[in-house]
């Protein structure tokens, strides 16, 4: 199937900003399905709707497209609880509903990035996991690497709302966590990474989200912005209009846009069916690969400097221990 032609405002977009030439994108298609019959460990999807993704994550550099598809497809082998949960199981549809993971359906203009919002606090933590709520993300993200081509050029603004945080839920972002889930958000998915604005932070976030940051890379470091209870300034950023009716918006309800995408999960059923073969054989991976080792390290290779927190989220609980990795670069 060939790749969706984009609309001309996008087709801009990609040329500038990532280097795309549609005379040249079937041979770099192809460079990389010849490199994929070539690599024994990976199953990969090959479909040019799905390459076209990583190439377009890469700015079209054909060795980092190669690097991201093989940490992609490991971290499915290797970190395998970041895709424990399926659409078709019940707690995908529950955890979906909850609003925790959202997706707003259009951007603010042609060539904005797509915009989604985090909700931790409407989980409860004694009942999930974070690796089921960043299960469900990851798989609502393939979808859209998929199907949206806005995703693909333009990128993801984030919203995280920490509105009715506690504790139990920060205990749960243990250093092993926090270094997977940023390996595969940051390193291994081919999304532009465009902002994420935290808002309703608790007393004492600066404290954690100063040693937080160190997950990522610079330029993804300068994305991020604190506006807590100030949304006239997180407006400037994502205009209002565009967001749920719960922060002012005119996108209707949380719960609309979220029936919304469990209507478009059911329309895509076989394909994520389809994803459940694809990962890699460890046992087969070539001596020399771009991949190379990065999960196979133990968890102090990414976080070797403990730092002891002497501030708290709130008089009630003490931040005792956050480890600090070293990040890596991606250009964005």
């Amino acid at each position: 199937m060939p790749v969706r032609p984009l609309s001309p405002e996008l087709a801009e977009k990609a040329r500038v900003e990532l280097n795309e030439d549609p005379n040249r994108i079937d041979k770099d298609l192809q460079h990389i399905k010849d490199w994929l019959e070539k690599q024994p460990h990976i199953r990969a999807r090959t479909d040019d709707q799905w390459l076209v993704a990583f190439l377009r994550g890469c700015k079209y550099s054909l060795e980092r497209t190669k690097e991201k598809l093989d940490l992609f497809y490991s971290m499915h082998t290797l970190a395998p609880e970041l895709f424990r949960i399926r659409p078709s199981d019940a707690l995908f549809n529950e955890i979906l509903g909850l609003g925790t993971y959202t997706i707003l359906p259009k951007p603010a203009d042609p060539t904005s990035p797509m915009v989604t919002i985090v909700r931790p606090g409407t989980y409860d933590p004694e009942r999930h996991n974070i690796y089921d709520i960043f299960s469900v993300s990851i798989l609502m993200q393939s979808m859209l690497l998929a199907e949206n081509d806005t995703m693909t050029v333009a990128g993801v603004r984030t919203i995280l709302d920490l509105e009715g945080v506690t504790m139990a839920h920060f205990f749960q972002m243990t250093p092993t966590v926090l270094k997977r889930m940023a390996v595969l958000s940051q390193d291994a998915t081919p999304i532009r990474m465009k902002g994420t604005h935290y808002i309703n932070t608790p007393p004492g976030f600066e404290t954690l989200f100063n040693a937080m940051k160190n997950l990522l890379n610079e330029k993804n470091r300068s994305r991020l912005y604190v506006h807590n209870k100030n949304y006239e300034e997180m407006y400037q950023y994502i205009p209002k209009e565009i967001l749920p009716a719960e922060y002012g918006g005119n996108c209707g309800t949380f719960k609309e846009i979220n029936e919304y995408w469990l209507t478009k999960v059911q329309d895509y059923s076989s394909w994520f069916e389809d994803g459940t073969k694809y990962g890699t054989d460890e046992s087969k991976r070539p001596e020399r690969s771009v991949c190379g080792s990065v999960l196979q390290s133990e968890c102090d290779d990414y976080f070797p400097r403990t730092y002891i927190l002497s501030q708290t989220l709130s008089t009630e609980f003490p931040i005792v221990i956050c480890r600090m990795p070293f990040g890596t670069e991606q250009e964005t």
